[in-house]
Order: C-alpha cells, then sequence, then structure tokens
C-alpha cells in the first residue's frame, strides 16, 4: 500500500521561469461562499482567491442555493464583484454527486469561455456535480483541474463522515457490505456503480490537493493514484493578534488556581460529531467532584441540527452547572478576539477530521490545544508540543487532561505558527506552475 507523505509549506518545487514570467489564469470553486456560510472549505476557496488576486487573474465561483433566483433564470450572477461569480444550484443527486440543472453546463461553459483560465481549482464538488471536471476539459482541453478534497464524501454516503448511521461508531474502511449496512435500502452493486461514476469524472482532474496526510492516505487506499495527490494546508486569514517574533514558546497564562479559572473553549458547529457530547460529560464529572475551576465557554450555532439533538443539547445545556457557558454564533472576523479570551482550544471531535479551520485559528493565535487523537487533529497538533491529545470520546481522559493542564500550566508551550499564509499561497502557485 502506498504511503503518503507530507509536504510543509514552502516545500512545493519553484514554478518554471516560464509558468514565473506569465501567472496562471485561476478560477477557485466552491460549493458556497463566506458571505452565505462559514465553513471550512469555503473560507479556504476564498482566501486562497484573495491572496492570488494580489499578482494573478483570479476569480471566485461560489454557489447559493437560492430557489427565488433560480427559479428568475439567474443561474450564474454576480452579487459581490466584477470577480466573484454566484451559481444558483437546481436539482442535485446526492448519491453520486450528478449535477442535474439543466442549465448548469451551458452556463458554466459559456463563463469558462469568458475568462479562459489556465487554471480551474475546486475546492468541492458539491452543487457543481462531478461532471463539472468533464466540461472545463471539453471546453478548455489545456486548462489544468485542480481539486481539493476537504471530507471523506466520495467514500462514505454518510455525510463524507467515516462514522456509522446508527451508533456513530469510527469506520476503519469503506467495502461495498459495510456501506450497504449502514444503508440497507441501497444494494451493494448500486454502491459499486456509485463509486465508477465518481472514478469516472475524477480521472479528468489533473492534481488532487489533501489539507492532511490522513486523508490523503484514505484517498490512495480507496484507489486514487498516489502522484496525484498533494499535501498542502489550506490557505487562512493572515494572524490579527500580534505577537512577538522572536518568542519560539510562549507558555499559557500563568494563573494562581485559588483565584481563576482555566477558562477552556469550544469554537465552531456544535453537533454530536463535533463532540459536544464529551464537553458536557467532562463538565459534568468535574461539577459532580466540585470543581468549578475550569470552565467550558461554548461558542458556536447549533440551529442547523437536527430537532432531537437541538432537544438534547438544551436540555443538557440547562442542566449543566456553572462550569459550562454558552455564547451562541459568532461572527468568523471576531474569532481572534474570542480566543484571545480563553486559555485552552478544545476539539473533542469523534469523527475523523481532516483540517479542522479551528485548529489553525488556534494556532495563529497561539492557544494551546487539547484534542481528540485521531484522523487530521492527531496530526496538526503535535502531542506535548502545539497542546494535548485524548483518546477519542473518553471525557474521563479530557477530564484528567484538564486537571493536569489546570495543575501544571507552564507544561504547556505553544510554539509561534511554522506556516505562514504567504508560504501556503506561494506552494499553491508552484503546484500550479508545476503541472504539464
Amino acid at each position: 500500500m502506498a504511503r503518503v507523505t507530507v509536504k510543509k509549506a514552502g516545500t512545493v518545487s519553484a514554478l518554471p521561469a516560464s509558468a514565473a514570467q506569465h501567472a496562471p489564469r485561476v478560477l477557485i470553486a466552491s460549493h458556497s461562499h463566506p458571505m452565505v456560510s462559514n465553513g471550512g472549505a469555503e473560507i479556504a476557496a476564498f482566501e486562497l482567491f484573495k491572496a492570488l488576486g494580489v499578482d494573478h487573474e483570479a476569480w471566485f465561483l461560489g454557489c447559493q442555493r437560492d430557489t427565488k433566483n433560480h427559479k428568475a433564470g439567474a443561474t450564474i450572477s454576480q452579487p459581490f464583484s466584477d470577480r466573484e461569480y454566484m451559481y444558483s444550484p437546481g436539482a442535485f443527486d446526492w448519491f453520486k454527486f450528478a449535477n442535474q440543472d439543466p442549465k448548469f453546463p451551458a452556463a458554466f461553459r459559456e463563463l469558462l469561455l469568458k475568462l479562459k483560465p489556465d487554471v480551474v481549482h475546486f475546492h468541492h464538488y458539491l452543487n457543481f456535480g462531478v461532471e463539472a471536471f468533464l466540461h472545463v476539459r471539453e471546453t478548455l482541453p489545456d486548462a489544468r483541474i485542480v481539486l481539493t478534497l476537504h471530507e471523506y464524501l466520495a467514500i462514505c454516503h454518510h455525510y463524507g463522515q467515516m462514522v456509522t448511521r446508527e451508533r456513530h461508531a469510527l469506520c476503519h474502511e469503506a467495502t461495498l457490505s459495510r456501506c450497504a449496512k449502514c444503508f440497507t435500502d441501497i444494494a451493494p452493486t448500486d454502491f459499486f456503480l456509485r463509486k465508477r461514476y465518481i472514478e469516472r469524472f475524477f480521472d479528468v482532474v489533473d492534481q488532487f490537493v489533501a489539507p492532511s496526510a490522513f486523508l490523503a492516505q484514505r484517498y490512495v487506499d480507496w484507489g486514487l493514484p498516489r502522484d496525484k495527490i498533494t499535501v498542502l494546508d489550506n490557505v487562512m486569514a493572515t494572524q490579527a493578534v500580534s505577537s512577538p517574533s522572536t518568542a519560539k514558546a510562549l507558555p499559557i497564562k500563568a494563573m494562581p488556581i485559588e483565584d481563576a479559572p482555566l477558562r477552556v473553549g469550544f469554537f465552531g458547529q456544535i453537533s454530536v460529531l463535533k463532540g459536544i457530547n464529551v464537553l458536557f460529560d467532562a463538565a459534568a464529572m468535574l461539577a459532580e467532584r466540585k470543581n468549578h475551576q475550569i470552565v467550558f465557554e461554548i461558542y458556536g450555532d447549533y440551529s442547523g441540527q437536527p430537532p432531537e439533538f437541538q432537544k438534547d443539547f438544551l436540555e443538557r445545556l440547562e442542566r449543566a452547572g456553572r462550569n459550562v457557558k454558552f455564547h451562541g454564533p459568532y461572527e468568523r472576523e471576531r474569532v481572534d478576539a474570542l480566543m484571545q479570551a480563553v486559555d485552552v482550544v478544545l476539539v473533542p471531535s469523534v469523527w475523523w477530521e481532516n483540517s479542522p479551520v479551528v485548529i489553525q485559528e488556534a494556532l495563529r493565535n497561539q492557544k494551546p490545544i487539547i484534542c481528540s487523537d485521531i484522523g487530521g487533529m492527531a496530526e496538526k497538533v503535535r502531542d506535548g508540543v502545539d497542546g494535548f491529545h485524548f483518546p477519542v470520546g473518553n471525557a474521563v481522559s479530557l477530564t484528567a487532561r484538564l486537571k493536569h493542564v489546570l495543575a501544571h500550566p507552564e507544561a504547556l508551550l505553544v510554539p509561534s505558527a511554522e506556516s505562514t499564509k504567504g508560504a501556503a499561497v506561494a506552494d499553491y502557485r508552484a503546484l500550479y506552475g508545476a503541472m504539464p
């Protein structure tokens, strides 16, 4: 089995001289837009678009499922700027990611002919459909096609999360029989045909990008050629919080234990798979032991979750003691200020996270991270360096880890972030130029 190696920022081969003289024209395409939603994929795509726009001709194509606009015939519009386009999707087959909107092929091909990009970099195929790769190839035969893989959608029909439907247990390998067991109404042969359909259009892609080596390895095991996958970090916003450039490591605030609590921040989507129940279980254990020196600060939104989860979340929140504080949703522009108000960032996800935005944000703010010991989380957070790992889903171990940090704050040293936005963008420029 081929093994994946990680490319750190600044390690991709430099652009050839010919490419350096002519910076490629790049169209970045994402299944959404930061003005519509705050998901990690669309944020990463838009940050790359903005960075490329400094010295490249770059455009952004996002999506919004706006029924009114779609019915009015505005298949692709420009609501934000002259370099940003929005596609209003129609009918979509979520099983094999087939775009059933009859207006899309002509509208998309017309846009491609208008812009004539040298590179079309997809940060997703949701809403566009996997057929979009073929539209590019047939319309602009010389254009290079890049696809960033943000989760395991092609591998797993369960929202690309590789956990079982009934118990949310971790799935270590997708097979026809395992998938059919999760979805008893779908035959194994249908899962076989699903994979073949997706592979048909993945074959058109020139280069895949994986934000973590863990995710890249899952796709190699699934069947993608190893030499077509490059591991590169997502591009994130420039650090908004100033920090001494000469400091190699900063200890977390050494607070008098009897006077101030350890403030543990949870940021982002609130859901079962994001591990919110692990947080509640740990908080309950601490409350039972009359330990009020560890306080959980929850920043996030639960409104998009199923009704049964929302009910359970609110009930658990009401039962929680004074060591749990819920602050609700936040604008992503405020995340730096909010993270500066906590001592530790908690990432207790119970699925194979790829490259969580919250980890990049915490590292950017030089905040120690305590995270589950699986997937991209364990890869991005070096145990004992950037923070600590704990066994996934294990609230007892999480509680013990937090108590240790409270008693020994000097044990956590937070290195200055190694990767910079400039280095990450340079790697993408080099990737575009290196493709034949």
